[in-house]
């Protein structure tokens, strides 16, 4: 209350006190000659004083952490102009952040913060939504729920450095999901050591590469029996189905997927990660509408694992990026999607923990998950363990590779 009362109205008036002379100096200001204006060689002989037009400020729009405002561009204007003059506008309206987008011709839209509402993590617990397959994360940087929605975006790549904040993201996810009737597969080649908090609720849990390597196999095959179910039936997607040929929704996590593509070099290595490779890219390629969906969550993403990881990718359309120790990383995930947020990626410091900047479809907000702790997480994965849907090709995919070692 007290910001649209006090806070609001200040902003509004520093924003048209220092608009002229904020374009002008950012040049954002377009010169105009007067009709009457007499030029010759170089000098101007006579006419009207040459003045700078701004472009016209619209009515700014309060939001719960700041403010909305359309910008109208003079002819010849470019959004990257504005872009580049968003520091500029942050210092001259007194302001946390200011982030331009153009979400249409001829005008762009300015969002000021007043203040970083991501400080701190005391974020509380998020309610969990009713639509199947969303899964509410924590706040994004306006003050608006950080939601991933599996069915608007079906594959999702995570990635941070130790303590960034990656781990407590999954533990939100799967307790946003351990409700619902979906099922939740891990790979955690680490030993299980992050993932197995949440053992009562997976369908299934792999443990090292070659359960991996199986388990991920086992998954591509429940896709593609899904896919020949849907083509018997004249179905595009299993959603098309009757209810009661519809599978359980799948949502398998990856945790540190570098630990399926580093091979050690020996022939039974290369094949393993050919094979965990394969599969992931096959999965990500069809997976999108049978209800097969992927979490691929590591500390360092490049390069040097590989044309597969490259390959993946592409079919990873949901990206979130918490802080990173290396620009390539930060290239990998955001840099085809929204180069801008590469920048402020880089920017995300150590006492920021869980905060992300996130993108779908070319546009990017910093966001901040919700802490959830291991104890939580272990007892929302007991409380729910009743929900876990049983897939019996899955379960005995690990259990041979185990009874065979």
């Amino acid at each position: 209350m007290r910001w649209y009362v006090l806070g609001f109205p200040v902003m509004v008036v520093r924003m048209a006190a220092t608009w002229r002379r904020l374009c002008i100096e950012s040049g954002l200001a377009v010169t105009r000659r007067s009709k009457n204006v007499v030029l010759g060689g170089d000098l101007l002989v006579s006419g009207s004083e040459l003045r700078p037009v701004v472009p016209r400020l619209g009515v700014p729009q309060p939001t719960p952490t700041g403010l909305r405002v359309r910008i109208r561009m003079q002819p010849g204007q470019t959004p990257a102009a504005f872009l580049a003059a968003a520091d500029a506008m942050t210092h001259a309206w007194q302001a946390h952040a200011v982030r331009i987008v153009s979400p249409g011709r001829g005008w762009v839209l300015a969002t000021a913060t007043a203040s970083d509402p991501l400080i701190g993590g005391g974020l509380g617990v998020v309610p969990r939504p009713a639509r199947l397959l969303s899964a509410m994360v924590g706040r994004t940087e306006d003050g608006a729920l950080w939601v991933l929605d599996f069915r608007v975006v079906p594959h999702w790549l995570v990635v941070g450095a130790t303590r960034s904040g990656k781990s407590t993201l999954i533990a939100s996810l799967v307790f946003a999901l351990a409700p619902q009737p979906v099922a939740l597969v891990g790979i955690d080649c680490k030993g299980g050591m992050e993932l197995s908090l949440f053992e009562p609720r997976l369908s299934a849990l792999a443990r090292d590469r070659g359960e991996a390597a199986a388990l991920l196999g086992a998954v591509l095959a429940e896709t593609e029996a899904r896919m020949a179910t849907c083509r018997e039936v004249g179905a595009r997607s299993i959603w098309d189905l009757p209810e009661m040929l519809r599978p359980v929704p799948l949502v398998v996590l990856v945790d540190e997927v570098a630990e399926l593509y580093l091979s050690d070099g020996s022939r039974e290595g290369k094949q393993l990660s050919g094979a965990c490779s394969t599969a992931l890219l096959r999965i990500g390629q069809l997976g999108a509408a049978l209800g097969v969906h992927l979490v691929v969550a590591g500390q360092r993403v490049g390069s040097e694992l590989g044309p597969g990881v490259t390959a993946l990718r592409a079919q990873l359309g949901g990206r979130i990026c918490h802080r990173v120790n290396d620009e390539q990383t930060a290239l990998m995930v955001l840099g085809d999607l929204s180069p801008e947020a590469v920048a402020v990626a880089q920017t995300i410091s150590e006492d920021e923990r869980g905060v992300a900047v996130t993108t779908v479809g070319g546009s990017w907000v910093r966001a901040r998950s919700t802490h959830t702790t291991a104890e939580q997480a272990r007892q929302t994965a007991v409380q729910f363990a009743k929900n876990t849907p049983e897939l019996p090709g899955l379960v005995h995919a690990i259990t041979e590779i185990r009874e065979a070692a």
